[in-house]
């Protein structure tokens, strides 16, 4: 008799044992005959040192062709046991020769690397950096109290989760500015002024901005802020204590909602809470507003501590991204800006290297100085990689970047296959001009966009979580060849989608945490775990230059611009007319210091005040492809750096500066009505529900339009828009009414109630 074990019809399944599965071996003999017996003997030497041996027999389960197939079972093991079989025989023609010895090692199938990236541009002018109240919006404040803080304490609570989260300087910066600079912002001090000191444009403003929240997840679930929300939407009159109710509403809906429901001790040894204002509902004082206003510094001046505290233990790596958050590629040379949408062109050249060196060494010394030692690693701003930046990451001895599955697969003289698990599912090595190598990663784009834009309208938190789960096995653990070698990278804002999901989030991300902590195909690691390895959980290293190197790395970034050709590329930033003029003016600058012999070292403040408009936020609102709710105020905040820069020299600034870049078009929401506009300008019409707009003037009839979905700025609210007009004198009146598509609507809420709105065009 012949038989045998280990080719395509005789597997071991799985090929690649997890903790707590059984594993079915079969065997195949030779010839076909009466009587013929396989058994298989195995020895286990468990983690802790310690060993057993044990036995199964074979089952015939079928006749094929001149071969029997067998099948044999074992297990199930534990994590990390290693296991050694051998098979025999017998038949009546003679024992057969032993077959073996094969072995596997119990391990998981496929490894995580999670990365939540957390980030804000600068909202401050730097014209008026001593002045108070000088940041334009709240975004940093408030993602603080729900996010920034949050989604490191989430972790917490799953300490068999290994995870990164990125923190970009520039964020940073701003919330150590708010702790221990005295900073505010605009909604900030309009919480703190009682309302009887409000000026008429002061209280306008606290009623046009203060329902900047997501409807349905954090204005709608609570009693008095809808009841507020309802009565801005009718124009209804705000008495002193419906002001004073609103100021505290704003802030409350803010807060995570372990700060709602409970006191949460902070790592600093403080306790944060909200609960008592949240029983309290409504009727509150002016001491309250003041109390609740110091329960948000608490959590701020705790951020970096959380992260800290848990990067210490081991379970979070924090990761950065150059300091203003630029698109590298572009601010070494725009010429490497990748281009593939009709019409789009190219600015004259930005080509300032020294600044893309620059952002990245002071990301990493920023870094240093908070967290004790320089960073293991970045998320390039945008995941925007080039051939050209890679020296300034290994100059500044960054050991990982990550960028998306589109640049790999575009990589190379004929691109990867990124189809295939194994090739997308591990680390490369990238070398710069002088061999200097930096491990690089590749998310998942599928899997990153859904959790950023889908699993927010699934039915429930766990059914969303076993989905992800799942269609990570299904695409990767199950298909991969070499587990140990294998990662998948997820990576995705760490703010913006929360504000969508149900209770901000918290139920989907702890039902996700969950799964992955009880399953054992699966092991969550940080990218620098990853790569330098961690004896403790068994996860081995893969140092940097033992990882297959890329040639011709693709400049690219995680997006695709809309109207461009397939595969992600740069011309989100760059190529339109409103994106080549903030270049053109951002080269001007630049120039200008140049000439004057300005230097970081002679003037430091006026060349922060020059790379803060190198962020990719500004370029990202300019042009048509992106638009958000205030395309405006990021387009003066961003000529106002310039601004700030030239006086930082003591120079004033071009006229050029003062002109507007984007269009400074009229928005009526439901909290910000307006009432008129003049002859020639166009109306932007924003709304937190999908929808159509049904409207009509004097002299056009009956006319819809649908309002597509747009950016929310920082706020993280999904937002949907349309632009109406421009209108001239003849058009007298524009009338109204929005029709509510979200199914998530319950039809009694104010957004479903189709009121006519109008708008008079003056001449």
């Amino acid at each position: 008799m012949e038989y045998w074990h280990g080719s395509e019809e005789t597997p071991r399944l799985p090929a690649n044992p997890s903790a707590r599965e059984g594993v079915g071996v079969v065997a195949g003999t030779w010839p076909i005959q009466a009587d013929q017996y396989l058994w298989l003997e195995y020895h286990v030497r468990h983690k802790d040192g310690s060993e057993e041996s044990g036995r199964a027999d074979f089952v015939w389960e079928r006749n094929e062709a001149q071969n029997s197939y067998w099948r044999a079972e074992i297990g199930p093991f534990e994590d990390a046991d290693e296991v050694e079989y051998s098979i025999s025989g017998d038949a009546p023609d003679g024992v057969g020769k032993q077959r073996g010895p094969f072995s596997f090692r119990v391990a998981p199938k496929i490894h995580l690397a999670l990365l939540w990236h957390q980030h804000q541009p600068l909202y401050k002018n730097l014209a008026r950096k001593n002045q108070h109240g000088s940041y334009r919006f709240p975004w940093v404040r408030l993602h603080g109290l729900r996010d920034y803080y949050g989604m490191a304490a989430l972790l917490a609570e799953f300490p068999e989760v290994h995870a990164t989260i990125n923190l970009t300087p520039v964020l940073l910066w701003q919330i150590e500015d708010y702790t221990e600079r005295g900073a505010t912002d605009r909604a900030l001090d309009l919480t703190l002024r009682p309302p009887s000191r409000l000026a008429a444009a002061q209280r306008e403003e606290l009623l046009a901005s203060f329902f900047d929240a997501g409807w349905h997840t954090q204005i709608y679930p609570w009693p008095r802020y809808a009841e507020l929300f309802s009565m801005r939407g009718k124009r209804e009159s705000f008495k002193t204590q419906d002001i004073r109710d609103l100021q505290m509403w704003f802030n409350l809906a803010w807060f995570a909602p372990e700060f709602q429901e409970d006191e949460v001790e902070l790592p600093d040894g403080s306790t944060a809470s909200v609960q008592r204002w949240i029983k309290k509902g409504a009727g509150y004082s002016t001491a309250d507003i003041d109390e609740m206003v110091e329960e948000q510094f608490k959590v701020l001046r705790n951020i970096v501590a959380i992260h800290r505290k848990l990067q210490d233990q081991g379970q979070i790596e924090v990761a950065t991204t150059p300091f203003f958050h630029p698109i590298l590629p572009l601010i070494d040379d725009s010429s490497s800006g990748t281009l593939d949408r009709e019409g789009a062109v190219l600015p004259t050249p930005f080509v300032r290297p020294e600044d893309a060196a620059a952002q990245v060494e002071q990301a990493v010394a920023f870094y240093a100085d908070r967290f004790g030692h320089p960073p293991r690693g970045m998320w390039p701003a945008e995941g925007a990689v080039g051939p050209s930046v890679i020296r300034h990451f290994a100059s500044a001895g960054v050991a990982w970047i990550a960028s998306d599955r589109g640049v790999l697969e575009k990589s190379g003289r004929y691109g990867y296959e990124t189809k295939d698990p194994n090739v997308l599912c591990r680390a490369y090595r990238i070398e710069d001009e002088e061999g200097r190598a930096v491990a690089i990663f590749f998310r998942d784009t599928a899997l990153s966009d859904r959790i950023g834009f889908q699993y927010q309208h699934y039915p429930s938190a766990e059914k969303a979580a076993n989905e992800f789960v799942l269609e990570l096995k299904e695409r990767f653990a199950w298909q991969v060849d070499d587990p140990s070698n294998r990662v998948v990278c997820v990576a995705l804002d760490g703010e913006n989608a929360w504000g969508s999901y149900p209770e901000h989030g918290r139920p989907f991300l702890r039902a996700l945490y969950r799964a992955l902590a009880e399953d054992s195909e699966i092991q969550t690691v940080t990218f620098a775990e990853y790569l330098e390895g961690n004896a403790k959980r068994r996860v081995l290293a893969h140092p940097v230059r033992g990882l297959a190197r890329i040639h011709g790395l693709s400049t690219g970034s995680w997006i695709d611009e809309m109207g461009s050709e397939r595969g992600v590329d740069l011309g989100t930033w760059i190529g339109e007319v409103e994106e080549n003029r903030g270049w053109d003016l951002l080269r001007a600058a630049a120039a200008d210091f140049d000439a004057m012999g300005v230097t970081p070292d002679t003037h430091p403040d006026a060349y922060q005040a020059l790379m803060a408009p190198e962020g990719s936020d500004w370029f990202w609102w300019f042009g048509e492809d992106q638009s958000c709710d205030s395309d405006a105020e990021l387009d003066d905040l961003f000529r106002g750096h310039l601004k700030a820069a030239y006086k930082a020299i003591g120079r004033r600034p071009p006229r050029a500066l003062s002109r507007h870049i984007v269009p400074h078009i009229p928005v009526w929401t439901f909290a910000q009505q307006i009432r008129t506009i003049q002859s020639g300008d166009q109306i932007s019409i924003r709304t937190n529900c999908p929808g159509q707009i049904e409207w009509e003037t004097q002299a056009r009839k009956g006319s819809t339009r649908d309002l597509f979905e747009a950016g929310g700025v920082m706020a993280g609210q999904q937002r949907y828009s349309t632009t109406l007009g421009p209108f001239s004198a003849s058009d007298e009146r524009v009338t109204f009414r929005f029709q509510c598509r979200n199914a998530d609507c319950d039809r009694r809420a104010d957004c479903c109630q189709a009121d006519l709105h109008g708008i008079t065009v003056e001449p």
